[in-house]
């Protein structure tokens, strides 16, 4: 990209963090072929937080849509959601999810993220999970990032059919097949 002008560049900055609110400072200094320091000040000007700070903003935006959990009941951070629909979570695998031998994060973390995604999907006040078949594909280390990704595939009644596919930085590390169950009243 040929180098801008820093009126045009603040212009491109403030579209592209919209669109795309977790680019980091390096991303977007790659981007725009100028130093992180330059997109630090960039932001600095625009009032446009760090990348930690954007991710909460979205994350705390979604979970204000789920209906079926609580906030202190979901794994993960809801980075995106559309009840009835699909969503997007996030989870840091820290050092107290892991075993202390060999460092691989304790498989109910996993499963945990991806079940409370799921059920964040159902637009009911009260949902269960009925059914879930699990696939652990690769182990997961300390230190990884997961995007788990949920989308209803069917739904019957008060049964949503519901697909989660979770992925560290490389690969898919998990997925799962859940019914989960509306309880709440049909009128």
């Amino acid at each position: 990209m040929a180098r801008l002008k820093k009126k045009e560049r603040h212009e491109i900055l403030v579209r592209q963090v919209q669109d795309k609110p977790f680019l980091t400072d390096e991303e977007l200094a790659g981007l725009f072929g100028v130093s992180i320091q330059t997109i630090r000040l960039d932001r600095m000007e625009l009032g446009i937080p760090e990348v930690r700070e954007r991710i909460r903003q979205v994350a705390e935006k979604a979970q204000n849509n789920i209906t079926a959990l609580e906030k202190t009941e979901v794994v993960g951070d809801v980075i995106d959601l559309e009840r009835g629909h699909s969503g997007i979570s996030l989870l840091k695998i820290t050092e107290d999810m892991v075993f202390a031998r060999n460092k691989i994060a304790k498989g109910h973390y996993i499963f945990s993220q991806a079940n409370s995604l799921a059920l964040a999907l159902i637009d009911s006040p009260l949902a269960v999970t009925g059914v879930a078949n699990i696939k652990y594909k690769v182990p997961v280390k300390v230190g990884e990032m997961l995007i788990a990704k949920a989308e209803v595939i069917k739904q019957r009644s008060n049964k949503f059919f519901v697909w989660v596919k979770t992925r560290n930085e490389k690969q898919e590390v998990f997925r799962a097949k859940f019914i989960m169950v509306s309880l709440a009243e049909v009128n």
